[in-house]
């Protein structure tokens, strides 16, 4: 039981007792020992007023009830009567106040009836007056009893909601961080992953071309160039991490922000597809260019340079993770990449003359064209992620005609999102 009500419980004991003592007058009972037992029972019944109040507010409205008609001292016995009620009124719902108020106006009622006033003056009348006191003090307590009630209830609300918005202020940002970390995981799989395949076809190409000192010096210039490639993307991609970081800290340790004063590399996007055909095509792999693309088609670069930043991002990763595809996986001669800009659009379609095989064989185990077979299934599953930030869609498997086909379909006004084509998808 909580101290301060023991405390409370020895205090009103200690003050009923003396104060009861101290107003004894010719013709009260003797306190001992009837007296003294109430007082002791309705004064120590306080140290559970929290525990059990309900029990505690029955004692304490019985006990003057008995105490005042058996003639004993006009002592402070009815106080400890409102403290109980108080005490029910903050604990309990409003009909257990209500109905200690009831009990103890008719129990008043009943015993000046039969006894009267006292049981030393059997004749004298009810007093009205004093009845409608006692009620009226009653009803005064339970209403602050409410009162605090009602102020610790929307305390012990609030603090659930400050709670709960701490818990979810928590949640969101571990939310954040695990986008973060798939967006970085994302970027990384797709800057490295299509040079790096470049790279190894073209060194398996040096090595099998070794007694041809020109073809082997070729695919010699294409690993070099494919090299030079991947580093400036991965500049890029930590240019935006150290952007991220100046953003938040303005002030870096050199004096230049987060990013370290370091330039930016422009973000990729459709308008540089480009290059990564050039740069595939130095593969060996025959890259067809269709839709607006094509040589003599009415838009160009110019158009696609246009498209919204996250959309421009997005088909460039799909366009390189299906190029990659083709390079490691499929065992394709031939790929054709078609970008469509419609009025309200990009379609985004490679297609390769392959074994039908999009990303790896399922098992872990390699497929014919030189790739590794990882069997799984992140770069489908990143292209597909890349078209659902923006609105879009993309479906991936064998072509009607043979070969593997990719196809993407990425609206011009995409959803709110990050740079990088990500955003919230609760």
């Amino acid at each position: 039981m909580p101290r301060g009500d023991v405390w409370l419980a020895a205090g009103a004991l200690l003050v009923t007792l003396g104060l009861s003592v101290a107003a004894v007058r010719p013709g009260d009972r003797d306190l001992w020992p009837g007296g003294l037992a109430i007082i002791v029972v309705v004064t120590l019944a306080l140290a559970v007023r929290r525990r059990h109040p309900a029990i505690v507010l029955a004692v304490a409205i019985t006990a003057p009830q008995v105490y005042y008609p058996l003639g004993y001292p006009d002592g402070p016995v009815m106080f400890v009567s409102y403290i109980a009620l108080f005490s029910a009124a903050v604990e309990c719902r409003l009909i257990v106040s209500l109905s200690g108020v009831i009990a103890a106006n008719a129990g008043f009622i009943i015993a000046s009836v039969l006894w009267g006033d006292t049981v030393s003056d059997p004749d004298a009348p009810l007093d009205a007056q004093g009845l409608a006191a006692l009620t009226l003090g009653l009803l005064v307590t339970v209403a602050a009893g409410q009162y605090i009630r009602g102020r610790r209830a929307q305390a012990e609300a609030a603090e659930r909601r400050a709670a709960a918005a701490e818990r979810d202020r928590e949640q969101e940002a571990r939310r954040r961080e695990t986008q973060e970390r798939l967006r970085i995981a994302r970027e990384l799989h797709d800057v490295l992953a299509h040079q790096i395949s470049l790279i190894n076809v073209q060194a398996g190409a040096a090595l099998h071309r070794r007694d041809d000192p020109d073809r082997a010096y070729a695919a010699l210039e294409a690993i070099k160039a494919a090299s030079k490639e991947t580093l400036r993307e991965l500049r890029g991609v930590l240019g935006v991490l150290r952007q991220v970081d100046h953003d938040a800290d303005p002030d870096g340790p050199d004096g230049r922000g987060g990013a370290g004063g370091s330039p930016v590399t422009p973000v990729p996007s459709l308008a540089r597809v480009a290059e990564l055909l050039s740069h595939t095509a130095a593969s060996g792999l025959v890259v067809r260019r269709a839709g607006d693309l094509a040589a003599g088609a009415q838009q160009d670069a110019g158009d696609l340079a246009g498209l919204p930043a996250p959309v421009g991002l997005a088909g460039y990763r799909i366009v390189q993770e299906a190029l990659t595809n083709a390079v490691r996986h499929s065992g394709a001669g031939e790929v054709t990449v078609e970008i469509r800009r419609t009025p309200g659009a990009v379609i985004v379609q490679v297609a390769d003359d392959g074994n039908g095989t999009g990303n790896g064989a399922g098992d872990g185990t390699a497929v014919s064209g030189g790739g590794d077979g990882d069997g799984t299934g992140n770069g489908l599953r990143g292209m597909r992620e890349r078209a659902a930030a923006v609105g879009g869609e993309l479906t991936a498997g064998p072509g009607p005609g043979g070969g593997f086909r990719v196809w993407a379909r990425l609206p011009l006004d995409p959803p709110p999102g990050d740079a990088d084509g990500t955003r919230d998808r609760n």
